[in-house]
C-alpha cells in the first residue's frame, strides 16, 4: 500500500467492523490453467509476539499439490451490486501438523448482511459444525487431516457488495475499497480464504485495524470465472491473465502462485495495454483522465524493467493499474489501485505522486506479493522496501529527480521511532507512516551507504531469491544480509530498531 505525505489519504480495508455489531484423499482435480497472455480484442491484536525464522516441519508425506487451487465461479449482478459464487477450494496439508478444523478469512463479513453461506461440503460431505465470527470462519473438519493430506471444500455464498463510503475525516477512518461507486465495482478480499498456519502456534489471522493492513496470505493458484447475470457487458480489471470462458457472457481469469486475486469492474473504463517481454502490462482509468492513465502504464513499465534487474524477475505474466473511485494507493497480486485524487492532480511531469505511487505499488509485487511477511506485526517488510524502491526507480530511471524525491517524500516528516512497528503500535496513521515507510528507507539508504552498492543489491537479489513464493521475517531478512556483509551494523540496528534480530 502506498503512503504519502501531501493529501491525508489513508489505507483501505475493512474498519467498517468496528462500527458494525458485530481425511480421506479427494479425486484429483483438474489442474488450473496456467497463466498465458491474454486476448489482445477496534480490538487488540490476537497475536503480539514477533515472527521468527523458526523453519517448518517437513511434512511426512509430501501433498500432491504445491499450494491450495481456488476456482471460482462468481455470478455478478452489476446493476444491482449482488452476486452468487460457488468456490471450490483444495486445500494441501504442508504444516507438519494433523489439522483438525481450517480457519478462513471472509473479510465480506464486516458488513453487515454482506455475506451468506448457503451451503458447505467437504470431500462431497454436507458440513453443518463451523462458526462464523465477523471475520473469522472457523470450520471443523469431519476427518482430521494429516501431514501431506489434501481435501477439498466446496462452498456457495452470496454477497451484497456496499456502496464504497468517502470519509469527513481520512485520519480517523480509512477509505474503503471493496464495494461499488458509481463509476466502478471492486471485488477485493471478496472470497473465504484459508490463512496461513504457523506450525506450534496455528492459524494467523489478525485483527483490523484502524491503518495498515491485517491480513496475511498463502501463495495459490486461482481460476476465476466471472459471469454478468444482468447483461451488461463492462470492462474487466484482473489480477489474472484471461484465458477462453465457458460461455459468451462470462470473462475467465487464471493465476499462479498469488497472494490475493482481485477483480475492479466498470463500464466506463478506458483501457491501454503495452507487452514487455512475457508481460502484459494494463492501464485502466475514467474518461478525461487519458495523459495520467497512460503516464501510469508507462511508469509500471519502467518500473517493472528496473525492479526485475534490481531484485529478480516478475513472476506473473500480467499487471493490471487502475484508477481507483476512492482515495487510497493498495497492492494486490499482480494488480494495484492508484487514487482519483493522484489523477487528478497530475502535472504531466515525474515530479508528483502519481508516478511516486505507481513505482511504490508495482514494488508490492515484489515485496508483498512474491516475498510475503506479516503485514500485522511487521510490516516494514513490504512497505519499507517498497518506499526505497521508489527511490530506486528514481535513480535509475531520472536519476536527476532523486533529491527532488527525498525532500518531496519527507517534507512533512518528524522523527518518530523504530522501524519495526507493528500497525498496532504505530501511534496514529501519520506516526505510523513515519516510522514504517519513512524511517524505513531512511535505514535501507543508510544500510547501502555503509556496505556500498555492489553489496546491497547482490543481498536484495538474494533476499528475493530465497524467499519468493514464501513468507519471510526480520530475523530472515538479516540472515540473508548477513551472508552478504561482515560489517558492523550496530549502531544502525540500535537506531532503527527495538528489536534484535
Amino acid at each position: 500500500m502506498f503512503q504519502h505525505t501531501a493529501i491525508r489519504i489513508l489505507r483501505p480495508a475493512f474498519l467498517l467492523i468496528f462500527f458494525l455489531s458485530s481425511c480421506s484423499s479427494p479425486a484429483t482435480p483438474s489442474p488450473i490453467p496456467t497463466e498465458t497472455e491474454p486476448p489482445t480484442s477496534s480490538p487488540l491484536p490476537t497475536e503480539t509476539a514477533l515472527p521468527t525464522d523458526t523453519p517448518a516441519p517437513v511434512p511426512t508425506a509430501a501433498p500432491a499439490l504445491a499450494r491450495p487451487q481456488y476456482v471460482i465461479d462468481l455470478r455478478l449482478n452489476y446493476s444491482t451490486h449482488a452476486a452468487s459464487v460457488t468456490q471450490t477450494i483444495t486445500y494441501p496439508n504442508w504444516s507438519g501438523e494433523t489439522l483438525n478444523d481450517l480457519v478462513l478469512a471472509v473479510q465480506p463479513n464486516f458488513w453487515q448482511g454482506g455475506f451468506a453461506v448457503r451451503s458447505l461440503l467437504i470431500e462431497n460431505q454436507p458440513v453443518s459444525t463451523y462458526t462464523l465470527d465477523g471475520q473469522k470462519w472457523t470450520i471443523s473438519l469431519l476427518q482430521p487431516l494429516p501431514p501431506g493430506g489434501t481435501l477439498t471444500l466446496v462452498m456457495e455464498y452470496d454477497l451484497i457488495l456496499p456502496r464504497m463510503q468517502a470519509y469527513a475525516n481520512p485520519d480517523e477512518v480509512r477509505p474503503q475499497i471493496y464495494g461499488y461507486s458509481d463509476r466502478q465495482t471492486n471485488l477485493v478480499d471478496w472470497y473465504p480464504f484459508i490463512v496461513p498456519y504457523k506450525p506450534g502456534e496455528g492459524w494467523i489471522l489478525h485483527n483490523a485495524w484502524f491503518y495498515g493492513e491485517h491480513l496475511v496470505y498463502d501463495p495459490a493458484d486461482f481460476d476465476v470465472t466471472v459471469t454478468f447475470t444482468d447483461g451488461t457487458t463492462p470492462q474487466v480489471a484482473s489480477s489474472g491473465a484471461e484465458v477462453p470462458a465457458p460461455t459468451a457472457n462470462s470473462r475467465r481469469f487464471v493465476l499462479e502462485a498469488g497472494r490475493t486475486f482481485a477483480f475492479s469492474i466498470s463500464t466506463v473504463f478506458k483501457v491501454a495495454q503495452q507487452t514487455v517481454g512475457n508481460v502484459t502490462v494494463f492501464s485502466y482509468f475514467f474518461a478525461f483522465y487519458d495523459a495520467p492513465g497512460e503516464a501510469m502504464l508507462q511508469t509500471t513499465i519502467e518500473a517493472l524493467q528496473v525492479y526485475s534487474q534490481r531484485f529478480g524477475p516478475y513472476p506473473h505474466k500480467t499487471l493490471t493499474a487502475v484508477q481507483g473511485d476512492f482515495n487510497d494507493g493498495m497492492e494486490f497480486s499482480a494488480f494495484y489501485f492508484i487514487s482519483r485524487d493522484y489523477f487528478n492532480l497530475y502535472d504531466g511531469t515525474p515530479k508528483n505522486y502519481l508516478v511516486i505511487i505507481a513505482a511504490h505499488e508495482t514494488a508490492h509485487q515484489w515485496w508483498f506479493d512474491s516475498v510475503a511477511d506479516d503485514q500485522a506485526l511487521e510490516p516494514w517488510l513490504d512497505e519499507a522496501l517498497c518506499t526505497y524502491s521508489e527511490r530506486i526507480y528514481y535513480e535509475s530511471v531520472h536519476p536527476d529527480m532523486v533529491s527532488w524525491w527525498w525532500g518531496y517524500r519527507y517534507f512533512e516528516f518528524e522523527e518518530p521511532g523504530f522501524v519495526d512497528t507493528p500497525i498496532y503500535d504505530g501511534g496514529g496513521q501519520r506516526p505510523y507512516w513515519d516510522k514504517v515507510y519513512l524511517t524505513g528507507a531512511r535505514f535501507l539508504e543508510e544500510l547501502r551507504a555503509r556496505i556500498g552498492d555492489e553489496t546491497f543489491f547482490a543481498f536484495l537479489k538474494d533476499y528475493y531469491t530465497q524467499y519468493a513464493g514464501k513468507r519471510a521475517t526480520g530475523a530472515d531478512f538479516f540472515r540473508v544480509l548477513r551472508e552478504h556483509t561482515a560489517a558492523d551494523l550496530t549502531d544502525l540496528m540500535t537506531k532503527y530498531f527495538k528489536n534484535t534480530y
